[in-house]
């Protein structure tokens, strides 16, 4: 599902409610959740998953082209963790 699926799909269960603000509504969630992490703060949507940032030691790497050593710099990275109930949905038989 992308994004503008999702937005149609809110919109057809919710009739009283315009596109437009259905669009506002989910632009501004996921604004809320990509200015949480960029500040390092964790993300948690119960049921759902946790959102949060890891980070990642500089360390040495190795060009696959030639095989030369390459520094590789710090960085943060995106992590999810899936919750108990979405976790449970997708492992049932």
């Amino acid at each position: 599902m992308i994004k503008s699926e999702l937005i149609q799909k809110i919109a057809e269960e919710n009739p009283h409610l315009f596109q437009r603000d259905v669009e506002r509504i989910v632009s501004t969630i996921f604004d809320e959740i990509i200015e949480a992490m960029a500040n390092g703060n964790r993300v948690e949507l119960r049921g759902f998953g946790a959102f949060s940032v890891k980070k990642r030691d500089a360390r040495q790497g190795r060009n696959p082209r030639t095989g030369d050593a390459v520094d590789v710099e710090e960085k943060h990275v995106p992590f999810f963790k899936t919750g108990k109930l979405l976790r449970d949905r997708l492992n049932q038989e």
